[in-house]
């Protein structure tokens, strides 16, 4: 089996998982995403607004932009990195591609902090996306300018032993899920 193939027959397992897990989701989630984001209060962090069956990070989002700019994804074009807007809560939000909203007079800035939403993760730090690498690629921008803690962002179900992956997949330095605060390194 390809690469391509091994990735995308994970990817719906794992859908099949997390679909599951946010029809049963009781919205715990964020609390364990604020108590991480708690120790960092003040850097700036980006993080996303939910699309299909993703856990919602937005309560802690909003916890979180008490203390310092949270920030959310905008894709600007296939095959580029993510550029980040400034959030807030409450503030006005207009559609974007893939079905994300994205604020509607975007204000650029740069997170220290990415949570990043995935389709299944490893304990090992190791993270499937839906395919398009637009994570893989903003970590190694971000990275390669600075420290950046990536956090991934998921329902305990969408765990897997293993993941197919190559060497453009960028690794998660945390993993948060409704149960637990997962450092894999």
């Amino acid at each position: 089996m390809s690469l391509s193939a091994a990735k995308q027959a994970a990817r719906e397992a794992a859908f099949a998982r997390r679909r599951a897990a946010f029809d049963a989701d009781m919205g715990t989630g964020a609390g364990r995403l604020s108590e991480l984001l708690a120790g960092h209060r003040g850097v700036p962090v980006a993080g996303y607004l939910p699309i299909r069956s993703e856990i919602d990070p937005r309560a802690a989002m909003a916890e979180a932009s008490a203390h310092g700019p949270v920030m959310v994804p905008l894709i600007e074009a296939k095959a580029t990195p993510l550029r980040f807007a400034l959030w807030e809560p409450d503030m006005a939000l207009v559609p974007g591609p893939f079905g994300a909203e994205v604020p509607a007079d975007p204000v650029f800035a740069v997170p220290q902090i990415v949570i990043v939403p995935l389709v299944a993760f490893t304990r090992a730090g190791a993270r499937l996306g839906y395919g398009g690498g637009f994570y893989d690629r903003t970590l190694q921008a971000l990275r390669a300018s600075g420290p950046v803690l990536a956090v991934g962002f998921a329902f305990a179900a969408q765990e897997a032993e293993a993941l197919p992956h190559d060497p453009n997949d960028q690794p998660l330095d945390m993993i948060v899920t409704e149960r637990e605060i997962l450092s894999p390194r």
